[in-house]
Protein backbone atom coordinates (compact mmCIF):
# COMPACT_ATOMS: atom_id res chain seq x y z
CA UNK A 1 0.00 0.00 0.00
CA UNK A 2 1.65 3.47 -0.41
CA UNK A 3 1.08 6.30 2.56
CA UNK A 4 2.15 9.66 2.74
CA UNK A 5 4.72 10.57 5.30
CA UNK A 6 3.34 13.57 6.97
CA UNK A 7 3.18 15.17 3.35
CA UNK A 8 6.70 14.64 2.65
CA UNK A 9 7.52 11.80 1.14
CA UNK A 10 5.81 8.33 -0.17
CA UNK A 11 6.45 4.77 1.27
CA UNK A 12 5.23 1.74 -0.61
CA UNK A 13 5.04 -0.83 1.78
CA UNK A 14 3.73 -4.09 -0.30
CA UNK A 15 3.13 -6.88 1.79
CA UNK A 16 3.28 -9.70 -1.28
CA UNK A 17 6.84 -8.02 -3.05
CA UNK A 18 8.89 -11.12 -1.66
CA UNK A 19 10.52 -8.75 0.64
CA UNK A 20 10.34 -8.35 4.04
CA UNK A 21 8.10 -5.93 5.81
CA UNK A 22 10.97 -4.37 8.06
CA UNK A 23 13.53 -4.12 4.73
CA UNK A 24 11.08 -2.31 2.82
CA UNK A 25 10.52 0.58 5.64
CA UNK A 26 13.84 0.68 5.83
CA UNK A 27 14.95 1.49 2.56
CA UNK A 28 12.54 3.88 2.07
CA UNK A 29 13.49 5.37 4.87
CA UNK A 30 17.15 5.37 4.08
CA UNK A 31 16.39 6.37 0.48
CA UNK A 32 14.07 9.14 1.59
CA UNK A 33 17.17 10.79 3.92
CA UNK A 34 20.29 9.68 1.78
CA UNK A 35 18.16 11.59 -1.56
CA UNK A 36 17.06 14.86 0.89
CA UNK A 37 13.64 13.93 0.52
CA UNK A 38 14.14 13.88 4.45
CA UNK A 39 16.37 17.14 5.54
CA UNK A 40 18.50 17.12 8.43
CA UNK A 41 16.95 18.43 11.56
CA UNK A 42 13.42 16.97 9.98
CA UNK A 43 11.21 14.96 12.80
CA UNK A 44 9.38 12.11 11.73
CA UNK A 45 6.22 10.85 13.10
CA UNK A 46 6.07 8.96 16.10
CA UNK A 47 6.50 5.34 15.65
CA UNK A 48 3.04 4.64 17.14
CA UNK A 49 1.81 7.20 14.27
CA UNK A 50 3.60 5.61 12.01
CA UNK A 51 2.59 2.52 12.12
CA UNK A 52 -1.04 3.36 12.17
CA UNK A 53 -0.37 5.26 8.71
CA UNK A 54 1.30 2.32 7.11
CA UNK A 55 -0.50 -0.49 9.11
CA UNK A 56 2.25 -2.15 10.45
CA UNK A 57 2.83 -4.28 13.64
CA UNK A 58 4.44 -0.96 16.08
CA UNK A 59 7.27 -3.12 16.93
CA UNK A 60 8.26 -3.44 13.01
CA UNK A 61 8.14 0.22 13.01
CA UNK A 62 10.55 0.50 16.12
CA UNK A 63 12.74 -2.07 15.20
CA UNK A 64 13.29 0.22 12.13
CA UNK A 65 13.91 2.99 13.44
CA UNK A 66 16.06 2.06 16.54
CA UNK A 67 18.05 0.34 13.08
CA UNK A 68 18.32 3.66 11.69
CA UNK A 69 19.51 5.37 14.53
CA UNK A 70 22.48 2.95 15.19
CA UNK A 71 23.57 3.50 11.80
CA UNK A 72 23.70 7.29 12.63
CA UNK A 73 20.61 8.36 10.00
CA UNK A 74 18.05 8.86 13.27
CA UNK A 75 18.37 10.82 16.41
CA UNK A 76 16.12 9.39 18.91
CA UNK A 77 15.41 10.72 22.29
CA UNK A 78 13.15 9.07 25.48
CA UNK A 79 9.87 10.74 24.83
CA UNK A 80 10.54 12.67 21.50
CA UNK A 81 9.79 11.85 17.91
CA UNK A 82 12.57 10.49 15.89
CA UNK A 83 14.66 13.51 14.35
CA UNK A 84 16.87 13.11 10.93
CA UNK A 85 20.40 13.08 11.56
CA UNK A 86 22.88 16.03 10.26
CA UNK A 87 24.43 14.26 7.53
CA UNK A 88 27.60 15.47 5.57
CA UNK A 89 26.18 17.17 2.01
CA UNK A 90 28.01 14.01 0.09
CA UNK A 91 26.11 11.26 1.86
CA UNK A 92 22.68 13.37 2.00
CA UNK A 93 22.95 13.59 -2.05
CA UNK A 94 23.90 10.12 -2.10
CA UNK A 95 27.09 10.57 -4.52
CA UNK A 96 30.81 10.86 -3.27
CA UNK A 97 32.36 13.94 -1.89
CA UNK A 98 34.94 13.88 -5.55
CA UNK A 99 34.22 11.95 -8.53
CA UNK A 100 36.08 8.70 -8.90
CA UNK A 101 36.89 9.59 -11.99
CA UNK A 102 39.61 12.14 -11.54
CA UNK A 103 40.96 10.27 -8.93
CA UNK A 104 44.29 9.48 -10.31
CA UNK A 105 45.36 5.72 -9.29
CA UNK A 106 47.98 4.79 -7.33
CA UNK A 107 50.03 1.49 -7.23
CA UNK A 108 52.72 0.02 -5.22
CA UNK A 109 55.93 -1.15 -6.87
CA UNK A 110 55.02 -4.10 -6.16
CA UNK A 111 51.27 -4.22 -8.41
CA UNK A 112 53.19 -2.34 -11.36
CA UNK A 113 56.22 -5.73 -10.99
CA UNK A 114 52.73 -7.57 -10.91
CA UNK A 115 50.92 -6.16 -14.27
CA UNK A 116 53.75 -6.67 -16.32
CA UNK A 117 53.95 -9.91 -15.53
CA UNK A 118 51.28 -11.17 -17.58
CA UNK A 119 50.46 -13.91 -15.44
CA UNK A 120 47.93 -16.09 -14.82
CA UNK A 121 46.59 -16.50 -18.04
CA UNK A 122 42.55 -15.62 -17.67
CA UNK A 123 40.48 -18.79 -18.62
CA UNK A 124 36.96 -17.61 -19.17
CA UNK A 125 34.14 -19.99 -19.28
CA UNK A 126 34.32 -24.21 -19.18
CA UNK A 127 37.74 -25.55 -19.58
CA UNK A 128 38.19 -26.12 -23.24
CA UNK A 129 40.79 -28.46 -24.71
CA UNK A 130 44.16 -28.16 -23.97
CA UNK A 131 44.01 -26.12 -21.68
CA UNK A 132 47.63 -27.12 -19.54
CA UNK A 133 47.44 -27.62 -15.43
CA UNK A 134 43.67 -29.17 -15.82
CA UNK A 135 43.19 -32.99 -14.36
CA UNK A 136 39.87 -34.83 -15.08
CA UNK A 137 37.57 -34.27 -12.92
CA UNK A 138 34.81 -36.43 -14.20
CA UNK A 139 37.04 -39.47 -12.70
CA UNK A 140 37.97 -38.12 -9.31
CA UNK A 141 36.21 -40.35 -6.52
CA UNK A 142 33.68 -37.42 -5.54
CA UNK A 143 31.53 -39.75 -3.42
CA UNK A 144 34.51 -40.61 -1.21
CA UNK A 145 35.86 -37.45 -1.13
CA UNK A 146 32.16 -35.73 0.28
CA UNK A 147 32.24 -38.95 3.01
CA UNK A 148 36.00 -37.88 4.20
CA UNK A 149 34.49 -33.93 4.05
CA UNK A 150 31.43 -34.80 5.83
CA UNK A 151 33.77 -36.56 8.69
CA UNK A 152 36.00 -34.15 9.11
CA UNK A 153 32.95 -31.39 9.26
CA UNK A 154 31.37 -33.27 12.15
CA UNK A 155 35.21 -33.49 14.20
CA UNK A 156 35.70 -29.72 13.45
CA UNK A 157 34.27 -28.97 17.14
CA UNK A 158 36.55 -31.69 18.40
CA UNK A 159 39.87 -30.37 17.40
CA UNK A 160 42.53 -30.14 19.91
CA UNK A 161 44.80 -27.26 18.34
CA UNK A 162 44.78 -23.92 16.85
CA UNK A 163 47.30 -24.53 14.39
CA UNK A 164 46.87 -23.25 10.46
CA UNK A 165 48.23 -26.52 9.68
CA UNK A 166 46.57 -30.09 10.42
CA UNK A 167 48.97 -31.73 12.17
CA UNK A 168 47.10 -35.03 10.42
CA UNK A 169 47.88 -33.90 7.02
CA UNK A 170 51.56 -32.81 7.54
CA UNK A 171 51.68 -36.39 8.75
CA UNK A 172 49.90 -38.28 6.18
CA UNK A 173 51.47 -35.75 3.68
CA UNK A 174 55.05 -36.38 4.58
CA UNK A 175 54.82 -39.79 4.95
CA UNK A 176 53.73 -40.04 1.55
CA UNK A 177 56.86 -38.03 0.19
CA UNK A 178 59.09 -39.93 2.13
CA UNK A 179 57.66 -43.00 0.63
CA UNK A 180 56.84 -41.71 -2.82
CA UNK A 181 59.33 -39.24 -3.88
CA UNK A 182 62.30 -39.68 -1.90
CA UNK A 183 62.08 -36.45 0.25
CA UNK A 184 63.50 -35.78 3.68
CA UNK A 185 61.76 -34.23 6.17
CA UNK A 186 59.59 -34.02 8.93
CA UNK A 187 55.64 -33.55 9.27
CA UNK A 188 56.49 -30.14 11.06
CA UNK A 189 58.43 -29.00 8.47
CA UNK A 190 54.99 -29.09 6.07
CA UNK A 191 53.45 -25.69 5.22
CA UNK A 192 49.75 -26.41 4.28
CA UNK A 193 48.92 -23.29 2.13
CA UNK A 194 46.23 -22.59 -0.92
CA UNK A 195 48.21 -23.37 -4.01
CA UNK A 196 51.43 -24.25 -5.60
CA UNK A 197 51.48 -20.78 -6.26
CA UNK A 198 50.98 -19.61 -2.78
CA UNK A 199 54.14 -21.89 -1.52
CA UNK A 200 56.15 -20.33 -4.10
CA UNK A 201 55.12 -16.36 -3.07
CA UNK A 202 55.31 -17.42 0.78
CA UNK A 203 59.11 -18.67 -0.03
CA UNK A 204 60.17 -15.83 -2.23
CA UNK A 205 59.09 -13.55 0.53
CA UNK A 206 60.64 -14.97 3.38
CA UNK A 207 64.02 -15.26 1.86
CA UNK A 208 64.57 -12.36 -0.92
CA UNK A 209 65.25 -9.08 -0.93
CA UNK A 210 64.59 -5.88 -2.59
CA UNK A 211 67.43 -6.46 -5.88
CA UNK A 212 68.52 -10.26 -4.62
CA UNK A 213 69.52 -12.43 -7.63
CA UNK A 214 66.94 -15.25 -8.74
CA UNK A 215 67.69 -17.95 -11.21
CA UNK A 216 64.56 -19.50 -13.09
CA UNK A 217 64.85 -21.79 -16.08
CA UNK A 218 64.30 -20.27 -19.87
CA UNK A 219 61.35 -21.43 -20.85
CA UNK A 220 59.73 -21.77 -17.51
CA UNK A 221 57.50 -21.54 -15.27
CA UNK A 222 55.60 -18.03 -15.54
CA UNK A 223 53.80 -18.19 -12.02
CA UNK A 224 57.42 -18.33 -10.73
CA UNK A 225 58.73 -15.39 -12.31
CA UNK A 226 55.94 -13.65 -11.35
CA UNK A 227 56.20 -14.70 -8.06
CA UNK A 228 59.86 -13.64 -7.81
CA UNK A 229 59.66 -10.12 -9.74
CA UNK A 230 57.08 -9.30 -7.39
CA UNK A 231 59.26 -9.67 -4.36
CA UNK A 232 61.48 -7.26 -5.53
CA UNK A 233 64.02 -10.05 -6.71
CA UNK A 234 66.03 -9.24 -10.34
CA UNK A 235 64.78 -12.45 -12.12
CA UNK A 236 67.54 -14.16 -14.73
CA UNK A 237 66.56 -16.86 -17.14
CA UNK A 238 68.83 -19.71 -17.63
CA UNK A 239 68.83 -21.63 -20.65
CA UNK A 240 68.38 -25.90 -20.65
CA UNK A 241 71.07 -28.34 -22.39
CA UNK A 242 70.17 -31.93 -22.39
CA UNK A 243 70.83 -32.73 -18.64
CA UNK A 244 68.97 -29.58 -17.27
CA UNK A 245 69.95 -25.97 -16.53
CA UNK A 246 72.61 -25.16 -17.53
CA UNK A 247 74.87 -23.80 -14.90
CA UNK A 248 78.44 -24.36 -16.03
CA UNK A 249 80.43 -21.12 -16.95
CA UNK A 250 78.01 -18.65 -15.06
CA UNK A 251 79.66 -15.84 -13.28
CA UNK A 252 77.00 -14.52 -11.63
CA UNK A 253 75.82 -15.71 -8.33
CA UNK A 254 72.33 -15.98 -7.73
CA UNK A 255 70.38 -15.78 -3.63
CA UNK A 256 67.45 -18.07 -5.16
CA UNK A 257 67.35 -21.12 -8.17
CA UNK A 258 64.02 -22.17 -9.31
CA UNK A 259 63.55 -24.95 -10.87
CA UNK A 260 61.57 -28.31 -12.15
CA UNK A 261 63.51 -31.07 -12.20
CA UNK A 262 60.93 -33.78 -12.56
CA UNK A 263 59.18 -32.76 -15.92
CA UNK A 264 60.81 -28.85 -16.26
CA UNK A 265 58.42 -26.48 -17.23
CA UNK A 266 57.34 -26.58 -19.76
CA UNK A 267 59.80 -28.85 -22.14
CA UNK A 268 58.94 -31.67 -19.71
CA UNK A 269 62.22 -32.97 -19.93
CA UNK A 270 63.58 -34.99 -16.07
CA UNK A 271 66.88 -33.45 -15.06
CA UNK A 272 69.39 -35.52 -15.03
CA UNK A 273 71.04 -37.27 -11.55
CA UNK A 274 74.79 -36.45 -12.36
CA UNK A 275 72.97 -32.68 -13.20
CA UNK A 276 71.12 -32.63 -9.70
CA UNK A 277 74.03 -33.01 -7.56
CA UNK A 278 75.88 -30.13 -9.70
CA UNK A 279 73.22 -28.18 -8.83
CA UNK A 280 72.98 -29.08 -5.08
CA UNK A 281 76.86 -29.00 -4.65
CA UNK A 282 76.72 -25.80 -6.72
CA UNK A 283 74.02 -23.85 -4.30
CA UNK A 284 76.00 -24.82 -1.14
CA UNK A 285 79.14 -23.24 -2.30
CA UNK A 286 77.34 -20.15 -3.20
CA UNK A 287 74.79 -19.74 -0.35
CA UNK A 288 72.05 -20.28 -3.03
CA UNK A 289 68.73 -21.90 -2.11
CA UNK A 290 66.67 -24.11 -4.17
CA UNK A 291 63.51 -24.22 -4.69
CA UNK A 292 62.00 -27.51 -6.60
CA UNK A 293 58.61 -27.16 -7.80
CA UNK A 294 57.43 -30.95 -8.13
CA UNK A 295 53.95 -29.77 -9.34
CA UNK A 296 52.47 -32.93 -11.26
CA UNK A 297 55.27 -35.48 -10.42
CA UNK A 298 52.83 -38.03 -9.24
CA UNK A 299 52.17 -38.99 -12.66
CA UNK A 300 54.87 -40.72 -14.81
CA UNK A 301 54.90 -43.36 -17.52
CA UNK A 302 57.80 -44.43 -18.82
CA UNK A 303 60.24 -46.25 -16.47
CA UNK A 304 60.59 -45.47 -12.81
CA UNK A 305 60.48 -41.75 -11.76
CA UNK A 306 63.57 -40.22 -10.01
CA UNK A 307 63.21 -39.01 -6.48
CA UNK A 308 63.08 -35.29 -5.54
CA UNK A 309 66.03 -33.29 -5.47
CA UNK A 310 65.49 -32.44 -1.83
CA UNK A 311 66.78 -35.78 -0.55
CA UNK A 312 70.07 -35.12 -2.02
CA UNK A 313 70.34 -31.91 -0.38
CA UNK A 314 72.34 -32.29 3.25
CA UNK A 315 72.85 -28.56 4.06
CA UNK A 316 69.13 -27.48 4.40
CA UNK A 317 69.00 -25.44 1.18
CA UNK A 318 66.10 -26.68 -0.53
CA UNK A 319 62.55 -26.20 -1.03
CA UNK A 320 60.09 -28.21 -1.90
CA UNK A 321 56.84 -26.93 -3.62
CA UNK A 322 53.74 -29.00 -4.08
CA UNK A 323 50.69 -29.26 -4.82
CA UNK A 324 47.07 -31.45 -4.66
CA UNK A 325 45.33 -29.53 -7.68
CA UNK A 326 46.81 -31.49 -10.14
CA UNK A 327 46.80 -34.96 -8.56
CA UNK A 328 43.00 -34.58 -7.28
CA UNK A 329 41.26 -31.60 -8.50
CA UNK A 330 41.62 -27.69 -9.21
CA UNK A 331 39.39 -26.59 -6.64
CA UNK A 332 40.54 -28.74 -3.24
CA UNK A 333 43.10 -25.39 -3.39
CA UNK A 334 45.54 -27.13 -1.27
CA UNK A 335 49.56 -26.83 -2.05
CA UNK A 336 52.48 -27.18 0.83
CA UNK A 337 56.28 -26.45 0.57
CA UNK A 338 58.26 -28.67 2.90
CA UNK A 339 60.76 -26.21 3.98
CA UNK A 340 64.18 -26.95 5.89
CA UNK A 341 63.89 -27.61 9.53
CA UNK A 342 65.64 -23.99 10.30
CA UNK A 343 62.78 -22.33 8.86
CA UNK A 344 59.87 -23.83 10.31
CA UNK A 345 58.99 -21.11 12.72
CA UNK A 346 59.07 -18.12 10.59
CA UNK A 347 57.50 -19.86 8.05
CA UNK A 348 54.80 -20.50 10.13
CA UNK A 349 54.43 -16.70 11.12
CA UNK A 350 54.82 -15.68 7.66
CA UNK A 351 52.04 -18.09 7.06
CA UNK A 352 49.39 -16.41 9.50
CA UNK A 353 50.96 -12.89 8.75
CA UNK A 354 49.89 -13.10 4.98
CA UNK A 355 46.55 -14.96 5.34
CA UNK A 356 48.00 -18.06 3.24
CA UNK A 357 45.85 -20.12 4.86
CA UNK A 358 44.02 -23.46 3.73
CA UNK A 359 40.39 -24.22 5.35
CA UNK A 360 41.65 -27.23 8.14
CA UNK A 361 38.20 -29.18 7.39
CA UNK A 362 39.37 -29.62 4.06
CA UNK A 363 42.70 -30.39 5.38
CA UNK A 364 41.48 -33.40 7.42
CA UNK A 365 39.53 -34.26 4.43
CA UNK A 366 42.45 -34.41 3.29
CA UNK A 367 44.45 -36.22 5.74
CA UNK A 368 41.70 -39.18 5.92
CA UNK A 369 41.68 -39.59 1.93
CA UNK A 370 45.53 -40.13 2.04
CA UNK A 371 45.55 -42.31 5.22
CA UNK A 372 42.45 -44.42 3.81
CA UNK A 373 44.56 -45.14 0.47
CA UNK A 374 42.17 -43.60 -1.47
CA UNK A 375 44.66 -41.11 -2.77
CA UNK A 376 47.27 -43.32 -3.89
CA UNK A 377 44.78 -45.67 -5.83
CA UNK A 378 43.37 -42.25 -7.67
CA UNK A 379 46.67 -41.67 -8.90
CA UNK A 380 47.46 -45.23 -9.87
CA UNK A 381 43.99 -44.92 -12.01
CA UNK A 382 45.07 -41.59 -13.52
CA UNK A 383 48.76 -43.03 -14.02
CA UNK A 384 47.48 -44.98 -16.68
CA UNK A 385 44.41 -43.11 -18.40
CA UNK A 386 47.13 -40.12 -18.64
CA UNK A 387 49.55 -42.16 -20.02
CA UNK A 388 46.82 -43.29 -22.28
CA UNK A 389 45.96 -40.03 -23.53
CA UNK A 390 49.30 -38.54 -23.69
CA UNK A 391 49.92 -41.40 -26.26
CA UNK A 392 46.67 -40.59 -27.90
CA UNK A 393 47.08 -36.45 -28.27
CA UNK A 394 50.15 -37.22 -30.08
CA UNK A 395 49.23 -39.72 -32.05
CA UNK A 396 46.46 -37.41 -32.94
CA UNK A 397 48.76 -34.90 -33.19
CA UNK A 398 50.75 -36.44 -35.55
CA UNK A 399 48.05 -38.14 -37.79
CA UNK A 400 46.74 -34.26 -38.26
CA UNK A 401 49.86 -32.28 -38.22
CA UNK A 402 52.72 -33.88 -38.30
CA UNK A 403 54.38 -31.80 -41.20
CA UNK A 404 53.55 -28.71 -39.46
CA UNK A 405 54.61 -29.42 -35.35
CA UNK A 406 57.57 -31.57 -33.76
CA UNK A 407 56.05 -33.21 -30.78
CA UNK A 408 57.93 -34.76 -28.11
CA UNK A 409 56.07 -36.92 -25.97
CA UNK A 410 57.48 -36.03 -22.00
CA UNK A 411 57.76 -39.27 -19.85
CA UNK A 412 55.38 -37.80 -17.01
CA UNK A 413 53.15 -34.91 -16.53
CA UNK A 414 49.79 -33.59 -17.48
CA UNK A 415 51.23 -31.75 -20.71
CA UNK A 416 53.37 -31.63 -24.00
CA UNK A 417 55.06 -29.39 -26.07
CA UNK A 418 54.36 -29.25 -29.56
CA UNK A 419 57.28 -27.14 -31.37
CA UNK A 420 56.75 -24.61 -34.13
CA UNK A 421 58.88 -23.79 -36.64
CA UNK A 422 60.74 -20.86 -35.13
CA UNK A 423 59.31 -18.71 -37.86
CA UNK A 424 55.81 -19.24 -37.28
CA UNK A 425 54.45 -16.59 -34.62
CA UNK A 426 52.97 -18.92 -31.65
CA UNK A 427 51.57 -15.76 -30.07
CA UNK A 428 49.50 -15.75 -33.00
CA UNK A 429 48.43 -19.44 -33.50
CA UNK A 430 47.40 -19.42 -29.90
CA UNK A 431 45.18 -16.70 -30.60
CA UNK A 432 43.78 -18.02 -33.45
CA UNK A 433 43.18 -21.48 -32.04
CA UNK A 434 41.41 -19.64 -29.54
CA UNK A 435 38.81 -18.12 -31.83
CA UNK A 436 37.96 -21.52 -32.93
CA UNK A 437 37.79 -23.44 -29.82
CA UNK A 438 41.34 -24.51 -28.38
CA UNK A 439 43.41 -23.11 -25.37
CA UNK A 440 46.71 -23.84 -25.59
CA UNK A 441 49.75 -21.60 -24.00
CA UNK A 442 52.51 -19.89 -26.02
CA UNK A 443 55.95 -21.42 -25.28
CA UNK A 444 57.65 -17.93 -26.48
CA UNK A 445 55.96 -16.57 -23.14
CA UNK A 446 57.83 -19.05 -20.90
CA UNK A 447 61.07 -17.49 -22.19
CA UNK A 448 62.79 -15.21 -19.70
CA UNK A 449 65.25 -12.87 -21.94
CA UNK A 450 65.92 -14.52 -25.28
CA UNK A 451 63.31 -16.41 -27.22
CA UNK A 452 64.68 -19.04 -29.03
CA UNK A 453 61.72 -21.38 -30.02
CA UNK A 454 58.63 -21.30 -30.38
CA UNK A 455 55.66 -23.90 -29.81
CA UNK A 456 52.48 -24.80 -28.38
CA UNK A 457 51.75 -25.80 -25.12
CA UNK A 458 49.04 -28.36 -24.46
CA UNK A 459 47.56 -30.03 -21.68
CA UNK A 460 46.00 -34.19 -22.21
CA UNK A 461 44.86 -35.18 -18.94
CA UNK A 462 41.57 -33.80 -18.23
CA UNK A 463 40.19 -34.72 -22.38
CA UNK A 464 38.73 -37.79 -23.25
CA UNK A 465 39.70 -39.56 -26.53
CA UNK A 466 36.90 -37.84 -28.89
CA UNK A 467 37.91 -34.39 -27.15
CA UNK A 468 41.74 -34.90 -28.24
CA UNK A 469 41.30 -36.48 -31.61
CA UNK A 470 38.70 -32.92 -32.17
CA UNK A 471 40.99 -30.56 -30.68
CA UNK A 472 44.13 -32.00 -33.16
CA UNK A 473 42.06 -31.30 -35.94
CA UNK A 474 41.21 -28.09 -35.45
CA UNK A 475 44.89 -27.42 -34.28
CA UNK A 476 45.49 -28.75 -37.95
CA UNK A 477 42.80 -26.86 -39.43
CA UNK A 478 44.73 -23.52 -37.86
CA UNK A 479 48.02 -24.35 -38.61
CA UNK A 480 46.93 -25.31 -42.38
CA UNK A 481 44.56 -22.20 -42.22
CA UNK A 482 41.67 -23.62 -42.99
CA UNK A 483 39.58 -21.44 -41.04
CA UNK A 484 39.26 -17.84 -41.26
CA UNK A 485 41.90 -15.80 -39.53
Amino acid sequence: MRQVLSGLIDLAVQPDSGETLNRQLYNGLRGAILNGALAPGRRLPSSRELARQLKLSRNTVSGVIDQLAMEGYLHVAQGRRPMVAAAKPALVRGKPAASGASRAIHLSHWAKRLQKAHWPAIDEGAPRPFQPGLGDIREFPHELWARCLRRAARMAPLRGTQSVNSPSLQAALVKYLVEHRGVRAKAHQAIIVPSAQAAIELTARVVLNANDLAWLESPGYSGARAALEAAGARVVGVPLDGSGIAIDERSDRPRLIFVTPSHQYPTGRLMSVGRRHELVAFAERSGAIIVEDDYDSEFHYDGRPVAALQGLDESGGVFYVGTFSKSTFADIRLGYVVVPDGYVDVFAQAQRHSGQLAALPVQDALAEFIDEGHFAAHIRKMTRLYGERRDRLVHALNAAAGDLLSVLPPSGGMQLLAYLPRQVDDLEVTSRLKQAGVTVRSLSHHFTGRIVDRGLFLGFAAWNDDEIDAGANLIADVLCGKLAR
